[in-house]
């Protein structure tokens, strides 16, 4: 670590950049720690203009955090739906039962309390306790870990976890004790609008001096680039089952991948079927009924971390049959307007959002 007069001015230079320069968030202009909570959630592998209006849609209907821990599950699902990781919402609910019931529905100030609670790690907890309660505790975001990289050129060196731990000693050393919720905010605000992973704005930058990546002309080789995992692509094939003027929509197992969610039945194309073939023997495995295939409604391309999914839509008429649906939580029959009731993963969400724009029940 730099010597203490070192420290001292990149704190100096930072929370006065960030005075003048700081965002305009609806999280900022509160201190109370449940709001910091919800947003420091929202915001985990999300981007702040996308989490603002979720942000503020959940507040209104969750001001507090014992009216979040009294809402039924669906329905705070429903206010997550779109943000994806849908262990967050489930988590922060989770929490916020936890807190009402062994720490009197106040946020723990602790962070051994915090650490306990689902969904809250090593970075959520020092961002509550640094921002709502003034503690001198360290956060490590993405960001965070860019600008301590070129600030001090840090590289794993082959061991990402000596790495990791380096950079939490770093970003420990540095927080001060006065103003150390504006501090760590001001390091994850530098990295999201200055210190940026490509073409970062250096000559704005106000740790231009202090920083050894912009002395040595090499702030492009830090921090090292991850090796990147092929994505992998996926085909689905998935049907709009109709009866009476209603739809079938089945409930995704508690335990896996997007628990809890509502989607409608299918899944994925082996390599010698077609899309037809893949549907009707998915719905008679999932369903334990044959099905008709009218005509193809559409097509879907939608991408998550790992994969990428090609989602064929067919219209399937009701026939007849008992429906012994075992692989999912529970099934029902939806009339079309009550659809939104549900909260559908984003690709199904999408096929929700055509067919109540199309003013037609098929």
């Amino acid at each position: 670590m730099k010597p203490t007069s070192v420290k001292r001015n990149i704190q100096k230079a930072l929370l006065s950049w960030f005075d003048t320069e700081q965002r305009d968030m609806p999280w900022r202009r509160t201190g109370h720690p449940y709001p910091i909570w919800v947003s420091e959630i929202m915001l985990q592998q999300t981007q702040v203009k996308t989490v603002i209006p979720y942000f503020e849609r959940w507040m209104k209907s969750f001001p507090t955090l014992q009216k979040l821990a009294r809402s039924h599950e669906e329905t705070v699902l429903k206010h997550w739906e779109g943000l994806g990781y849908y262990s967050r919402a489930r988590n922060l609910h989770r929490a916020a039962k936890l807190v009402v019931k062994e720490h009197n529905g106040k946020v723990p100030n602790t962070y051994d309390s915090l650490i306990k609670l689902p969904g809250v790690g090593r970075y959520t907890a020092g961002a509550i306790l640094s921002i709502a309660f003034d503690q001198p505790v360290p956060v490590l975001d993405g960001n965070v870990k860019r600008v301590l990289s070129r600030l001090f050129v840090m590289q794993s060196n082959g061991v990402p976890s000596a790495h990791e731990k380096h950079l939490w000693e770093t970003s420990s050393e540095l927080v001060p004790t006065q103003r150390p919720g504006d501090f760590n905010q001001a390091m994850m605000e530098l990295g999201a609008t200055v210190c940026l992973p490509k073409k970062p704005l250096c000559l704005i930058c106000p740790l231009q001096k202090p920083c050894e990546a912009q002395q040595r002309g090499e702030v492009d080789k830090f921090p090292a680039p991850k090796v990147r995992t092929p994505t992998k692509k996926i085909e689905v094939s998935a049907a709009v089952i109709t009866r009476g003027g209603k739809v079938y929509i089945q409930q995704r197992p508690h335990s896996g991948l997007m628990g809890g969610l509502w989607e409608f039945p299918g899944g994925k194309r082996k390599p010698e079927e077609t899309e037809e073939a893949c549907l009707k023997r998915e719905i008679k495995e999932e369903l334990g009924v044959p099905i008709t295939i009218s005509k193809k409604l559409m097509t879907i391309k939608h991408s998550y971390t790992q994969f990428r999914v090609t989602l064929n839509v067919f219209w399937c008429p009701w026939k007849s049959g008992r429906i012994r649906a075992t692989q999912c939580e529970q099934w029902k029959w939806v009339k079309y307007e009550d659809l939104n009731q549900y909260t559908f993963p984003a690709a199904n969400a999408r096929i929700v959002k055509s067919l109540l724009n199309k003013g037609e029940k098929l």
